[in-house]
Protein backbone atom coordinates (compact mmCIF):
# COMPACT_ATOMS: atom_id res chain seq x y z
CA UNK A 1 0.00 0.00 0.00
CA UNK A 2 2.78 2.48 0.98
CA UNK A 3 4.76 1.55 -2.01
CA UNK A 4 1.54 2.32 -4.41
CA UNK A 5 0.77 5.80 -2.49
CA UNK A 6 4.26 6.59 -3.19
CA UNK A 7 3.91 5.61 -6.95
CA UNK A 8 0.59 7.71 -7.26
CA UNK A 9 2.37 10.65 -5.85
CA UNK A 10 5.81 10.53 -7.99
CA UNK A 11 2.93 10.52 -11.19
CA UNK A 12 1.10 12.54 -10.27
CA UNK A 13 3.66 15.18 -9.83
CA UNK A 14 6.00 13.90 -12.58
CA UNK A 15 2.73 14.80 -14.60
CA UNK A 16 2.10 18.33 -13.07
CA UNK A 17 5.86 18.97 -13.56
CA UNK A 18 5.52 17.81 -17.30
CA UNK A 19 2.35 19.78 -17.75
CA UNK A 20 3.43 23.14 -16.32
CA UNK A 21 6.44 22.58 -18.96
CA UNK A 22 4.17 22.25 -22.17
CA UNK A 23 1.64 25.01 -20.80
CA UNK A 24 4.30 27.41 -20.31
CA UNK A 25 6.00 26.53 -23.70
CA UNK A 26 2.49 26.93 -25.25
CA UNK A 27 2.21 30.81 -24.40
CA UNK A 28 5.66 31.30 -24.80
CA UNK A 29 4.93 30.14 -28.77
CA UNK A 30 0.66 30.05 -29.27
CA UNK A 31 -0.07 33.20 -26.62
CA UNK A 32 -3.37 32.95 -28.10
CA UNK A 33 -4.39 29.55 -28.17
CA UNK A 34 -2.92 29.57 -24.53
CA UNK A 35 -5.11 32.29 -23.32
CA UNK A 36 -7.95 30.80 -24.64
CA UNK A 37 -7.29 27.18 -22.83
CA UNK A 38 -6.73 29.19 -19.54
CA UNK A 39 -10.16 30.64 -19.61
CA UNK A 40 -10.01 34.28 -20.32
CA UNK A 41 -10.02 35.96 -22.94
CA UNK A 42 -8.44 39.71 -23.35
CA UNK A 43 -7.69 41.96 -26.48
CA UNK A 44 -3.97 42.47 -26.49
CA UNK A 45 -3.49 44.15 -30.23
CA UNK A 46 -1.01 41.77 -30.53
CA UNK A 47 0.84 42.71 -27.31
CA UNK A 48 2.07 38.95 -25.77
CA UNK A 49 3.80 40.38 -23.41
CA UNK A 50 1.99 39.30 -20.02
CA UNK A 51 1.14 36.07 -22.02
CA UNK A 52 4.98 35.39 -22.43
CA UNK A 53 5.40 36.35 -18.70
CA UNK A 54 3.31 33.44 -17.71
CA UNK A 55 4.89 30.92 -20.23
CA UNK A 56 7.95 31.20 -18.54
CA UNK A 57 6.65 31.51 -15.02
CA UNK A 58 5.22 28.36 -15.30
CA UNK A 59 8.18 26.49 -17.47
CA UNK A 60 10.74 27.84 -14.38
CA UNK A 61 7.98 26.48 -11.81
CA UNK A 62 7.15 22.78 -13.85
CA UNK A 63 11.43 22.17 -13.98
CA UNK A 64 11.40 23.06 -10.48
CA UNK A 65 9.38 20.80 -9.70
CA UNK A 66 11.01 17.79 -11.80
CA UNK A 67 14.23 18.76 -10.41
CA UNK A 68 13.18 18.14 -7.18
CA UNK A 69 11.50 15.30 -7.68
CA UNK A 70 13.85 13.28 -9.85
CA UNK A 71 16.83 14.75 -7.22
CA UNK A 72 14.06 13.04 -4.64
CA UNK A 73 14.20 16.36 -2.64
CA UNK A 74 10.90 15.91 -0.83
CA UNK A 75 11.59 18.06 1.81
CA UNK A 76 11.63 20.53 -0.39
CA UNK A 77 8.92 19.76 -3.05
CA UNK A 78 6.40 19.61 -0.66
CA UNK A 79 7.38 23.36 0.38
CA UNK A 80 7.28 23.91 -3.35
CA UNK A 81 3.98 22.20 -3.70
CA UNK A 82 2.16 24.37 -0.97
CA UNK A 83 3.44 27.76 -1.20
CA UNK A 84 2.85 27.73 -5.36
CA UNK A 85 -0.68 26.58 -4.91
CA UNK A 86 -1.39 30.17 -4.29
CA UNK A 87 -0.95 30.25 -8.35
CA UNK A 88 -3.90 28.19 -9.22
CA UNK A 89 -6.12 29.51 -6.56
CA UNK A 90 -5.47 32.97 -7.92
CA UNK A 91 -6.02 31.70 -11.34
CA UNK A 92 -9.75 29.71 -10.52
CA UNK A 93 -10.25 33.37 -9.25
CA UNK A 94 -9.42 35.09 -12.19
CA UNK A 95 -11.27 32.80 -14.30
CA UNK A 96 -14.60 32.75 -11.90
CA UNK A 97 -14.72 36.62 -12.46
CA UNK A 98 -14.14 36.88 -15.99
CA UNK A 99 -17.33 38.01 -18.01
CA UNK A 100 -19.31 34.86 -19.59
CA UNK A 101 -16.90 32.06 -18.32
CA UNK A 102 -17.30 28.83 -19.09
CA UNK A 103 -17.54 26.08 -15.96
CA UNK A 104 -15.05 23.70 -17.39
CA UNK A 105 -12.49 26.18 -17.92
CA UNK A 106 -12.51 26.32 -13.69
CA UNK A 107 -12.05 22.52 -13.53
CA UNK A 108 -8.17 22.43 -14.27
CA UNK A 109 -7.09 25.62 -11.67
CA UNK A 110 -9.13 23.77 -8.98
CA UNK A 111 -7.65 20.31 -9.40
CA UNK A 112 -4.40 22.18 -9.36
CA UNK A 113 -5.20 23.25 -6.44
CA UNK A 114 -6.94 19.81 -4.76
CA UNK A 115 -3.21 18.52 -6.37
CA UNK A 116 -0.89 21.24 -5.00
CA UNK A 117 -2.16 20.83 -1.13
CA UNK A 118 -2.31 16.95 -1.22
CA UNK A 119 1.05 16.07 -2.83
CA UNK A 120 2.85 19.37 -0.78
CA UNK A 121 1.12 17.19 2.19
CA UNK A 122 2.48 13.79 1.40
CA UNK A 123 6.13 15.17 0.78
CA UNK A 124 6.61 17.00 3.62
CA UNK A 125 4.99 14.23 5.91
CA UNK A 126 6.93 11.09 4.52
CA UNK A 127 10.09 13.46 4.93
CA UNK A 128 9.52 14.50 8.06
CA UNK A 129 9.39 10.38 8.71
CA UNK A 130 12.10 9.89 7.01
CA UNK A 131 14.27 12.34 9.18
CA UNK A 132 12.84 11.10 12.39
CA UNK A 133 14.63 7.55 11.36
CA UNK A 134 18.21 9.72 11.31
CA UNK A 135 20.45 9.56 14.29
CA UNK A 136 22.39 12.57 14.89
Amino acid sequence: MKKTISSIAFGCTLVTGLLLVFIGARFLLMPYVAELAFGIQTPTGNDYSFHYIKGIRDMAVGLAILAMLLTRTQRGLGILLLAITIVPVTDFLIVLSAPGHLTARLYPHITAVILGIALGAYYLLISRKSSSNVAF
